[in-house]
């Protein structure tokens, strides 16, 4: 019993940590260089996603949902850091109450299998109903173009085989 009561004061002390950090008084929307080009990232330099399936401003991922894409919480209107424009940043209120970060009317969320700064691992991803991207300057989803493709051109028997990445068959 006993156990089971630190067990619990644990938890509930891991979770309040968790909570306390995605909610800060002010939050510093910034721009940062990755393999993505340039994109929007929070005071950690952890990429910011938006999620295809979010409408009017408005959040469609709680829950499951919200603990792998994390939403970009903020107490006070959130700022701009270099390159982000001010007019862009606002704020939406979820539907447990709390007030998300957006941009370009896009709410913001982190992804939590981005472990360090600059990672973009969340990118493409379809998950929850919809495609996440990263957030670009101007507020759009940054959509990496396909691998590139092994093409093939016959010319008079001749085949000639391009590919990116050896070894080429």
């Amino acid at each position: 019993s006993v156990l089971a009561l630190m067990a619990l004061g644990v938890l509930g002390f891991l979770t309040a940590g968790s909570v306390a950090d995605s909610a800060t008084s002010s939050t510093t929307v910034s721009l940062r260089k990755t393999s993505l080009g340039m994109i929007l990232v929070n005071a950690r330099g952890r990429t910011l996603y938006l999620f295809a399936k979010d409408r009017n401003a408005k959040s469609s991922c709680n829950g499951s949902c919200a603990r792998f894409w994390p939403p970009l919480l903020s107490r006070a209107k959130p700022t701009a850091g270099s390159g982000v424009k001010t007019s862009l940043l606002g704020s939406t209120r979820r539907s447990n109450g709390s007030m998300q970060v957006t941009y370009n009317k896009h709410p913001l969320y982190t992804y939590a299998l981005d472990k360090r700064a600059g990672q973009t691992k969340g990118e493409g991803n379809s998950l929850f109903g919809a495609k996440w991207w990263a957030v670009s300057a101007r507020g759009r989803a940054v959509v990496r173009p396909p691998a590139a493709t092994t093409t093939t051109t016959t010319t008079n028997a001749t085949t000639t085989t391009a590919c990116p990445y050896p070894p080429c068959p």
